[in-house]
């Protein structure tokens, strides 16, 4: 074996992900497969990564289940902070079996806050390679972010504005990013409606959206880009 091909079997892979779940009453008939999804998520990036001879150094996954501050500011925003997975898969699967789809009142969502606080989460920064996955799963457009800001519990550091959320993505040769640009990916299962389908998905880079229809939830296919994505980006 060559140097290099040693060197390339030893890289150190590290893989983040934030699941931004809807978790309002209209997501009732598909928060169980979302749920299940979730919890599969560490054995089957595992078994595709095997399949291409590489292996995850470290797993972390983060959940962010949100539902509307204009409703009920009490329980608008549940979130975990990274759990290292296998190791803390327990309380991983407490938290995700945990969320109950209720609540939300008018149709637009607090989907922007909790993307917002995705793209802030304190990622990977060390290993040889990275990749940060943001994965949001929502069947409703989204309140335009600020709106709802004078709510009790509203988090602090959102931003403003989506032009402001962007520029924390960031692009190319961006300045004001706090995602690091050669590592970040997102995936929308969201609607082919405003913010989702345009201006995210036309406008930022490195984004992946799967149209999804109100009470219709996520397919094994689905899924299984998901995992695709980030192993083959890897």
């Amino acid at each position: 074996m060559s140097n290099i091909e040693q060197y390339q079997g030893n890289l150190q892979y590290a893989v983040d992900i934030v699941l931004c779940i809807d978790a309002t009453g209209s997501m009732f008939p598909v928060l169980d497969n979302v749920k299940s999804s979730a919890l599969q998520f560490h054995d089957r990036l595992n078994d595709v990564m095997a399949k291409k001879g590489k292996a995850i150094s470290q797993l972390r996954l983060k959940v962010i289940a949100f539902r509307d501050f204009g409703d009920d500011y009490s329980n608008a925003i549940q979130q975990t902070g990274f759990l290292h997975l296998p190791e803390q898969a327990r309380s991983f699967e407490e938290f995700v079996r945990g969320i109950d789809a209720t609540g939300g009142g008018d149709i637009p969502e607090s989907g922007l806050e909790a993307l917002a606080l995705a793209v802030n989460s304190p990622w990977e920064q060390g290993l040889d390679r990275r990749r940060h996955v943001i994965v949001m799963f929502t069947d409703a457009p989204a309140h335009a972010l600020g709106k709802h800001a004078s709510a009790q519990s509203y988090p602090a550091g959102i931003p403003g504005s989506l032009d402001e959320l962007f520029e924390q993505w960031g692009y190319a040769r961006s300045q004001t990013a706090v995602m690091e640009q050669s590592a970040k990916r997102l995936v929308l299962f969201a609607p082919d409606q405003a913010p989702w389908s345009d201006p995210i998905a036309e406008e930022w880079d490195l984004t992946l959206h799967f149209a999804s229809k109100a009470g219709q939830g996520l397919e094994e296919f689905e899924m299984d880009e998901i995992i695709e994505t980030i192993a083959n980006s890897l």
